[in-house]
This record gives structure tokens, C-alpha cells and sequence, in this order.
């Protein structure tokens, strides 16, 4: 359970000192700010098939670039015609692209959001494996078909090259009718503790096949009454402390590798969303729940951050609040120039002074920390 001085720190929290990180390998030559800043970028794209004159192949081969999402529906043409249409034409796509980073200081990350159920990149109509939703497998508890679907899942996802799962989701399913998450089944249990007990094997059945996950939304999507896909969301009468029990068992646990913020708005935790919260993600997750690891925002188009915050506004507030990734599905919108421009701009935030050199080690070094495993684990 969560300590009892929690409930305190929605309202005390202050941020703190950054944490220490581990140096630069010896061996290694100095990264530039150029290249801390593209493994710092999470981005994605257009084209079932893409060459090597591609733009998007020439942002990645120039180190703007060095993580990627892919989807199978393009929200802009509101049809299935986006990355993925078989195994075969996937395979290729990835080669591609890994061909593209092989001179990057560390190994590009290609990432998926594949929970199961509704959000399912790989479906079965493309010949991948059927899954099902976490609601089902929370619903049922049963440990032998949890792990079964996990492995069969994280199976897929390391045959063709997919190094990062933006699963599991262990929001609580505190409200039934959220559009985002209770109403398509995608939260295991109203109860933390099943949530909790049913994420680490799923993260665990990835990790044996050399798969990173994510778990996500901090701190806690479950009770909202809105889609931040399509604008501001307030949980400020909603949230509960206890939304935080399942990153605090996995984090104690040692069992994650990365967190995604959620964009909701809670004014007992700050005046501004959670994921441009120095208060929520330094204060709360890092000083108060001691997660050491990888923050990737929730994308950056989304309309409850891109409605409401200028990209240099909200690039400035994110990074300076502790978020290491930043991701642009380029799907809510589509810009082709998108890496380009916040790279741009983060550059010259840094330049001015806005946000420190130091603070860009910081994620350099924990990023880096994660690619690591991807080395020792595949």
C-alpha cells in the first residue's frame, strides 16, 4: 500500500535536486547536443514502405531521430493505411529503418502501442495473432492466461524487430464510462492491487523476450470523464492517491522500464497538466515513488497539450519538469517536418538558457541506460 505520507505530497511537493547519473562510457567520444537531443525524440510517420532518399529515413540516418511509433490507422486520412498491412511488409518497413540508425550512439527503439483488445496495432486481419483486452484477462485473473497472451504478444513483437510496448496500462478503472479507458476495456481491474499483480507479468513475459514496456498514464487516467486526445481533461474531483499503488509495487519491484505521463490537469498536484509538471514528475514520481528510470510525455499533438500550450511552451515546461522522451505520434496531426522543428526549438531553449545542458545529460544518460538493455537482453 502506499506509505501514508503520500497524501501530503499532492500539495507539498516540491522540486528537488536532479538525480544522479552514470557517466558517459569512457570508450564512447562525447556525444554532441545534437545527438542527446535526437535520442531524446520519439516520432512517427507516414508510408507502409519507405526508402533510403525517404525524409523520415534521412531525419533518422541524421540522428534527429532515435526513437520511433508506429500505428496501423492514419487519423489524418481516417483509414487503415498508415505503417502496417502484413508480416512480410513489416519486416521489410523495419529493416529500413534500423539500417537507417546503425551509426546511432545507441540502438533505435521501435515502438508499438499494443495493449490488446482496442488498441492492437498488429491485428489478426493483417496475419498477426489475435489478442484480447486487459479488462479480460483483469476480469478473469487467472495467471496461466495472462502470461500466455503477454508471451504470445511480446513472441510477436521480438519476431519482427519491435523493441518497445507501450503496455501495460495500469490506469485503475475507477470510472466505467471514461471514453478513454474504461469504455474500451482497457484497464485490468477497478482494484490497484489486480491492476498491479496483472501488469508485472505481462512486463515480465516481455523482459524474458528481450521487449521493453511501458506502464502509463502517470499519475492515474483511470477516473477521467474526457479523452485528452481531444482536449483538456480535469480530474481534480476524481483522482485518488490510490490511483499511485501500481507504480509504487512495480517500481519497488524493479519491474519498469519506462513511464508515460498522462496530459490530465488535477489542481491539487499544479496549475498545469501532469506531464509539463515539474511537481508531478520530479516531486511525485522521482522523490516521492524513488523511479529512477526513462519519462516519455504521452504525445504532444494530443489537444488537451497542442490546444492549449504554444511547442515551445510546452517543450520547455516538459523537459525542465523531467520527461526524457518526448513523443510525437504525428497522427492526431500530421507534420513531416515535426522532428525538424522540435529539435529546432530545443536546441535553442538550451542555447538561451531555458533549459540547462545538464538537465539534457540527465535524460541522455538515463536513455542510454535503457538501450542498454536492449544490448544484454536480445
Amino acid at each position: 500500500m502506499l506509505n501514508a505520507t503520500w497524501v501530503l505530497v499532492s500539495t507539498t511537493v516540491l522540486a528537488a535536486q536532479p538525480e544522479r547519473t552514470a557517466k558517459t562510457p569512457a570508450a564512447l567520444p562525447a556525444p554532441s547536443l545534437d545527438e542527446q537531443i535526437g535520442q531524446m525524440l520519439l516520432v512517427g510517420f507516414q508510408g507502409k514502405r519507405l526508402t533510403s532518399d525517404s525524409a523520415f529515413v534521412k531525419d533518422i540516418r541524421s540522428g534527429n531521430i532515435g526513437n520511433v511509433i508506429l500505428f496501423d490507422y492514419d487519423v489524418t486520412s481516417r483509414s487503415f493505411d498508415r505503417n502496417i498491412e502484413s508480416p512480410g511488409q513489416l519486416r521489410a518497413l523495419l529493416d529500413t529503418l534500423r539500417r537507417a540508425a546503425r551509426n546511432h550512439v545507441a540502438p533505435l527503439i521501435i515502438s508499438i502501442d499494443q495493449e490488446g483488445g482496442r488498441v492492437n496495432r498488429l491485428k489478426d486481419t493483417y496475419g498477426f495473432p489475435p489478442s484480447v483486452s486487459q479488462q479480460y484477462l483483469g476480469t478473469l485473473r487467472n495467471t496461466d492466461s495472462t502470461r500466455f497472451y503477454a508471451a504470445r504478444t511480446a513472441s510477436t513483437l521480438a519476431k519482427y524487430g519491435i523493441n518497445l510496448n507501450f503496455a501495460p496500462l495500469v490506469d485503475v478503472n475507477s470510472n466505467p464510462d471514461n471514453p478513454v479507458i474504461g469504455k474500451i476495456e482497457r484497464s485490468f481491474s477497478a482494484d490497484p492491487n489486480i491492476v498491479a499483480e496483472q501488469a508485472a507479468i505481462v512486463i515480465q513475459e516481455h523482459r524474458k523476450r528481450g521487449v521493453l514496456t511501458t506502464v502509463k498514464h502517470f499519475p492515474g487516467h483511470g477516473s477521467s470523464k474526457a479523452d485528452s486526445h481531444k482536449g483538456f481533461v480535469d480530474v481534480t474531483d476524481s483522482w485518488k492517491p490510490e490511483e499511485l499503488i501500481p507504480y509504487e509495487k512495480l517500481i519497488r519491484k524493479g519491474l519498469v522500464d519506462m513511464i508515460m505521463t498522462a496530459h490530465i490537469f488535477n489542481a491539487h498536484l499544479d496549475t498545469v497538466p501532469a506531464t509539463l509538471s515539474k511537481r508531478v514528475i520530479t516531486g511525485m514520481l522521482r522523490d516521492s515513488l524513488g523511479y529512477k528510470g526513462v519519462v516519455i510525455s504521452d504525445d504532444m499533438q494530443m489537444k488537451a497539450i497542442a490546444d492549449h500550450y504554444g511547442l515551445e511552451q510546452a517543450l520547455q515546461l516538459c523537459i525542465n519538469a523531467g520527461v526524457d522522451i518526448v513523443c510525437f505520434g504525428n497522427n492526431v496531426s500530421f507534420d513531416p517536418a515535426i522532428a525538424g522543428k522540435v529539435h529546432t526549438i530545443l536546441k535553442s531553449l538550451v542555447e538561451s538558457g531555458k533549459i540547462s545542458r545538464a538537465r539534457i545529460e540527465e535524460s541522455y544518460q538515463r536513455i542510454l541506460a535503457l538501450k542498454r538493455k536492449l544490448r544484454r537482453e536480445r
